[in-house]
């Protein structure tokens, strides 16, 4: 009987620190997340403003439905979003909105465009019909091409 009950013990122990270990690790990806984000130079938008400009200005919106954690959404931010030929490009013919995966105005993105991975990129014209969905590469030439 002594067996079972450390054996249980044994498996709660790992569990608690596959948990924990796993809260730290997107802790530490959210720190890295933002610290990009700090350093990136191209406006982000909300949704509705980013339409708003986007009629003012005769413009598309380029919205990026991403997660402040995910290493994939950092990557695009450092490599493409953060390269100011990149910019210049986007900011010509678009303006930029930013969607945070988790939040309420994430989650009403994935629901009005059936969308539920990140990073997504979508093409809108200033009324929200979804126009194009643009591959994810961290190749700034590339980039360049889809836009």
């Amino acid at each position: 009987m002594p067996e079972k009950k450390t054996s249980w013990i044994k498996y709660a122990i790992v569990a608690a620190v596959l948990v924990a270990a796993y809260f730290i690790y997107v802790e530490v990806q959210t720190r890295l997340g933002e610290r990009v984000l700090a350093e990136m130079q191209l406006q982000r938008n909300s949704l509705p403003e980013a339409f708003g400009k986007a009629k003012a200005e005769n413009k598309l919106v380029l919205a990026d439905l991403s997660a402040i954690w995910c290493p994939t959404c950092r990557s695009l931010d450092k490599k493409i979003f953060s390269n100011p030929v990149v910019q210049k490009k986007i900011e010509e013919k678009y303006v930029f909105a930013r969607i945070e995966y988790e939040s309420e105005e994430g989650k009403r993105f994935q629901e009005t465009y059936d969308t539920r991975v990140f990073p997504t990129l979508l093409v809108l014209d200033p009324d929200g019909k979804k126009l194009d969905e643009l591959p994810v590469t961290t190749d700034p030439e590339t980039f360049i091409q889809f836009l």
